[in-house]
């Protein structure tokens, strides 16, 4: 196993924000980069906990402190000590679904407990992102896949400042819109066919909008987030700090 994930330089910037340090009160967690190492091994290849290969500790092990990490929010400070100072100058919103495996089903409360929806491609979760200008991911929620783009974006763009908001026909939504105006920011939204009165938007601007796409495509070469098989929500979103904080620190 030579193909670790993290460098000495990403490292540095989340060893301040583990659990376990010498300087914590308590016992001292074992190798914190070597843990980070095996859920990112997890993350990439999609594989189960049990399959952890041996090097890495008892799987079970592991799987626990994973989830005390996630219980503590701890992968939420590690994705924002990877993620330098976003450039909004503009920002761009845009969900993508992800299939749900059937490991990923089954937990207290059933379906409707979790942000997963049954929509044309089965059970579906969706993650509707706001990047920067850069296309870094900056926040996301989670929402059923047979729910609508524009219900997440309130939470998304609360209390963020950004020059404009560049999106797909999804988001022309007249509330989006008057929210802009109301910040001053630029709409840069694809007009629906039907709308009644058209806004001319920043052609040249929108071509841009292609970032975002990007980033999904980074996000999903991590086969846990491609395939949703996580049962809760907190651990899904744990697994999408983490391989998002890698990706903005690349």
């Amino acid at each position: 196993m030579d193909r670790f994930v993290l460098t000495d330089a990403q490292w540095a910037k989340l060893e301040p924000h583990c659990l376990g340090k010498p300087t914590d009160a308590g016992r001292s967690g074992r190798n914190n980069r070597l843990f980070l190492e095996a859920v990112l091994w997890i993350v990439r290849t999609g594989s189960p906990w049990r399959d952890l290969p041996s090097m890495f500790g008892n799987w079970s092990t592991a799987f626990r402190r994973f989830r005390d990490w996630r219980e503590a929010d701890v992968f939420k400070r590690l994705f924002d000590a990877l993620s330098d100072e976003p450039d909004m100058e503009y920002a761009m919103v845009d969900a993508t679904i992800v299939k749900v495996h059937r490991h990923g089903q089954g937990a207290k409360g059933g379906p409707q407990s979790q942000a997963i929806g049954r929509s044309k491609g089965g059970m579906t979760t969706k993650i509707l992102a706001l990047t920067d200008a850069l296309g870094n991911l900056v926040r996301f929620e989670l929402l059923p896949g047979n729910r609508y783009d524009t219900i997440g974006v309130a939470p998304l763009i609360d209390g963020i400042s950004f020059g404009a908001l560049l999106g797909d026909k999804a988001y022309d939504s007249n509330w989006i819109v008057e929210e802009l105006d109301q910040r001053g920011a630029k709409v840069v939204i694809s007009q629906h066919p039907g709308r009644a009165q058209k806004i001319k938007i920043d052609a040249e601007m929108y071509k841009w909008r292609h970032l975002v796409e990007n980033s999904f495509c980074k996000l999903k070469e991590f086969k846990r987030i491609a395939m949703r098989a996580c049962k809760t929500d907190r651990s899904f979103s744990a697994m999408i700090y983490l391989a998002a904080g890698v990706i903005n620190s690349r």
